[in-house]
């Protein structure tokens, strides 16, 4: 099956649990069971977890949107994880592994296993899926990845748009793109699981970059320069590592890419913009009430790049002035004016 074929209702999943109510996790959980699925959405604080069944409501991360009826909120994992058919993981990143360890046992044997997650792990520069399979000892093929042009605010709200769901199981992927496609959020399928992850957290590099641009006050011309340029060091860090060109040229590459640098709701557009604005690394990490998977990416990946010879001169500024070794003023410039320029 490819990704422009339509997809069949009878191979939606019906049961199905949620780890992680942040917005991501919550929207989630909407877009399922407007799908038609049973949402169990794991939330570690019980009130949390009660505002969501009773109220249907997550007043922390989504104020004024309404729940489906169908997401009924547990702080008890044992409680969430029973009979899902499909286990959908937003947690943190770099949490992801000692998460895993607390749930390996109770998530069903047959259970699919899916990462709505961006980001690499630091030490170990491992994607999310690769995570997956270490901790949790099951096989690629019982594992999905889901990316694309996704602000959770936009689609908590109906406005449509589309993802990309990955795994190496071709069949894998079009079930949990069934479970997740409704009438205002389609899914496609591909197999190309490390573009389609590469593409979720080099995005929000390329993303914290045009935000301290957009905080230092530069106008359009300069970011449209780095947007450009950013999906170049996207496309060639992905296919090194194996991922294909045209993946980062659809929904989990580019399209991420223009809907995170060019919004305000993106949280890794508004840690740079503070940085940009003068604020120290540690100061934006204070103000940031949610994580900016991006600010966490970035030393993993440029390890990642060096080790396979890939140049990468957008994620070094921006690990410069993280570093507070770059003024904020002088990324852009250097971006732009690159000596002796070949091609686009």
């Amino acid at each position: 099956m490819n990704s422009s074929e339509q997809l069949t209702l009878d191979q939606k999943a019906r049961k199905v649990a949620v780890l992680g109510a942040g917005s991501w996790g919550t929207t989630f959980s909407k877009i399922l069971a407007d799908g038609g699925a049973e949402v169990s959405l794991w939330a570690r604080r019980p009130e949390l977890a009660r505002e969501i069944t009773e109220s249907k409501r997550n007043s922390d991360y989504l104020p004024g949107i309404n729940l489906p009826r169908a997401v009924r909120g547990s702080s008890n994992l044992a409680n969430v994880l029973e009979g899902a058919e499909q286990v959908f993981i937003s947690v943190p990143s770099q949490t992801l592994r000692e998460n895993l360890k607390v749930v390996r046992d109770l998530i069903p044997a047959d259970a699919i296993v899916v990462s709505l997650m961006k980001g690499v792990e630091k030490g170990t520069r491992f994607r999310m899926s690769e995570v997956l399979h270490q901790e949790l000892e099951i096989g690629a093929d019982r594992i999905a990845v889901v990316s694309g042009p996704n602000l959770a605010l936009e689609i908590a709200k109906e406005q449509p748009t589309a993802a990309v769901v990955s795994s190496e199981n071709i069949a894998t992927a079009t079930v949990v793109a069934m479970t997740a496609t409704n009438p205002y959020f389609r899914s496609y399928v591909n197999t190309d699981v490390i573009g389609t992850e590469f593409g979720g957290v080099l995005k929000n590099l390329i993303a914290v970059a045009i935000g301290i641009v957009d905080g230092v006050g530069y106008g359009e011309n300069t970011k449209a320069s780095i947007i450009t340029r950013g999906l170049v060091e996207m496309t060639d860090f992905a296919v090194a590592f194996g991922g294909k060109v045209e993946t980062l040229a659809g929904l989990a590459g580019l399209g991420d890419l223009i809907a995170t640098c060019e919004s305000p709701l993106s949280r890794n557009n508004t840690a740079g913009r503070l940085l940009g604005q003068g604020y120290s690394f540690s100061d934006v990490v204070k103000q940031m009430n949610q994580t900016a998977e991006g600010l966490a990416s970035v030393g993993p990946i440029l390890e990642l790049a060096l080790g396979m010879g890939v140049q990468m001169p957008i994620v070094s500024q921006v690990a410069e002035v993280l570093a507070g070794t770059l003024d904020p003023r002088d990324i852009a410039p250097h971006l732009t004016t690159d000596p002796m320029p070949q091609g686009e």
